[in-house]
């Protein structure tokens, strides 16, 4: 597994933005999320060693812009040459999430045409106002490869008519002292959906606040990844 974040900076778009964790690590630094700059890891899928050979060793998946998103406008600049970079690692699998789905043939390569083998993306849910849009594009998009994300998920939502061709829904709550709760019945809901398409599933985390059996429990977070793996869900 490899990181690459071309770019750093980010703005809020939505209700799943409220205590976004950029945000609020920016914030304790002191730096301004909404200054959108290139950053000096820009080039790392082609950086090479004092060997001749590629930093980021063949065969690993690299997950793009997780502290932004690939299709935020102010990086239009800056994204072709991304897209040539992933173009040029075949050997490399790239995965990136985006709120910002209705973007996406906007910013696809002239030469995308029915989609990269070595590109998944995840389009990003947090209720279901935002499934119902974003998915109603997204499932009409030519990627070869797609994912469903609903972190932090807000509320029961409906996925069923959004399913086909999906290789993965991942589902997490929410973090933050004043984070929305996250209902396991919701999280079990997505499951059985899944379950019916043959769709895999991956309970993430949980929420700081997080009910289940109608009771409350309050989570620190640390324990909000490994408390989801203890359910043992995933499909």
């Amino acid at each position: 597994m490899a990181m690459w974040n071309p770019w750093r900076g980010c703005h809020r778009y939505s209700e799943g933005c409220k205590y976004c964790y950029i945000h609020k690590g920016d914030s304790r630094r002191g730096v301004d999320t909404n200054s959108i700059v290139k950053s000096d890891n820009f080039y790392a899928p082609i950086a090479r060693n004092k060997s001749g050979a590629y930093k980021i060793k063949s065969g690993q998946t690299v997950y793009v812009c997780f502290s932004s998103d690939f299709l935020l406008a102010e990086a239009d600049a800056w994204r072709e040459e991304c897209w040539q970079m992933i173009k040029a690692r075949p050997d490399l699998h790239f995965i990136f999430l985006t709120k910002r789905i209705e973007r996406f043939m906007d910013c696809a390569p002239a030469d995308w045409a029915d989609g990269y083998d070595n590109v998944t993306v995840g389009c990003t849910v947090e209720n279901q106002d935002r499934a119902d849009f974003r998915l109603s594009i997204f499932k009409e998009l030519p990627i070869k490869h797609k994912n469903i994300i609903c972190q932090p998920l807000l509320e029961k939502i409906d996925l069923a008519s959004y399913l086909k061709n999906v290789e993965l829904v991942v589902v997490g709550g929410e973090s933050d002292r004043n984070a929305r709760p996250l209902d396991y019945g919701w999280v079990l809901a997505l499951r059985e959906q899944c379950a019916a398409q043959n769709v895999h599933f991956a309970f993430r985390q949980c929420g700081t606040h997080f009910i289940k059996n109608g009771r409350m429990y309050n989570l620190a977070v640390r324990d909000l990844c490994s408390q989801a793996k203890k359910a043992n869900i995933d499909l």
